[in-house]
């Protein structure tokens, strides 16, 4: 009797049901290896900066004895910490697509704030005599303040983020400067300034703080749902929104999250000096040297794209040249050429190691 159709086995159709099965085994294995592959790539573009800093370290060595003594690392670190907060900042702000000028403003005005009612009037202070508790609180909520404004005005009010924080920061620096008639407040309890002065043993408090603000950040980054929705707004906005990101809450955020940490870059940056200048920030023109350590450590202008340990690898980079032409002495008007040379060949090389997504 004959076969019912449909249910026999021709000699091909079991052949071609094995030849199947192990395409469906082999599919997690190339799955497990396509992941591997990505992190180890990923890897890669996070290290992307390290050869240059073994190479920098290595110069550093040799061109003069004291570079690599404990006193000038803790020195560099000390220095370093002020700016590597306000990169984080505006690093957040870059993940989700946007910049903040007015950071290196917030940086200024926070502390200058504070301490202008902090200080007695002989010292350039308002009089106020306030609670120096109460002014490291101050200083957090001027910078939340700030960035709440810029995310509204940006977010809600849909307009150009460069316009807006370039006001700002012009705004801002206005006021630094008004408020004191171009003085700089001074003689300031020891609490105020103790995150930027006082250290452990021979660690600056500000090192520690730095490194705290960009582990947390990073794992913040890495593993917390809504460090996930940062890169997915930044990658792709309008994918982000169909995926149920309420997307313009988290851009607001990140907004404020910048500035807060702008000002506390600020207030370690007062308290290291133990005064805080008029000229404190925008003055200084330290958003340049904010956006060189975070575009050379590898966080995207585009968006979506970067993380902690380039950016503070771009930190650690610029700081250490720094230290090196102070060290041996270099003439101010070459500084900022020999700066500008270190920015352009990290690029480089950090787009040779790491591959174009590294230096974009």
């Amino acid at each position: 009797m004959s076969e019912p159709e449909g249910r026999g086995a021709a000699p091909g159709q079991t052949q071609e049901r094995g030849t199947s099965d192990e395409t469906s085994l082999d599919l997690p294995r190339r799955q497990a290896g396509g992941r591997a592959s990505a992190a180890a790539i990923s890897w890669i573009r996070e290290a992307a900066l390290l050869p240059v800093l073994a190479v920098l370290l290595l110069v550093g060595a040799v061109l003069n004895s004291h570079f690599l003594t404990v006193s000038n690392i803790t020195g560099i670190g000390q220095q370093a910490s002020a700016l590597g907060v306000v990169v984080v900042g505006e690093s957040l702000i870059l993940l989700i697509g946007s910049l903040d000028l007015s950071l290196e403003a917030t940086y200024g005005l926070a502390p200058m704030l504070a301490a202008w009612l902090i200080v007695p009037v002989a010292s350039f202070g308002s009089g106020t005599e306030l609670n120096p508790f109460l002014g490291i609180l101050l200083v957090f909520a001027v910078g939340a303040v700030i960035g709440l404004v810029n995310g509204l005005l940006i977010v809600k009010g849909r307009l150009n983020g460069f316009i807006v924080t370039l006001g700002m920061t012009i705004l801002l620096a206005g006021i630094q400067d008004g408020i004191v008639k171009g003085q700089s407040p001074f003689n300031w309890p020891t609490a105020f300034g103790w995150l930027g002065s006082a250290n452990f043993g021979v660690v600056p408090v500000s090192l520690i703080v730095a490194v705290a603000v960009f582990v947390i950040t990073g794992l913040f980054l890495r593993y917390h749902r809504f460090g996930r929705a940062i890169y997915a707004v930044g990658g792709n906005l309008a994918a982000a929104r169909a995926a149920g990101i309420r997307v313009d809450r988290v851009r607001i955020w990140v907004f404020v999250a910048g500035s807060v940490l702008g000002a506390l870059g600020g207030l370690m940056e007062a308290g290291r000096v133990s005064s805080v200048a008029s000229t404190q920030g925008y003055g200084e023109g330290i958003i340049f040297t904010v956006f060189a350590a975070a575009v050379i450590g590898g966080v995207s202008l585009r968006g979506g794209r970067g993380n902690m340990v380039g950016a503070a690898s771009g930190v650690i980079l610029l700081s250490l040249v720094q230290n090196l032409l102070d060290l041996e002495n270099a003439p101010n008007y070459w500084i900022d050429a020999i700066d500008g040379g270190v920015i352009l060949f990290a690029l480089i090389l950090a787009r040779v190691i790491g591959g174009e997504a590294a230096a974009e």
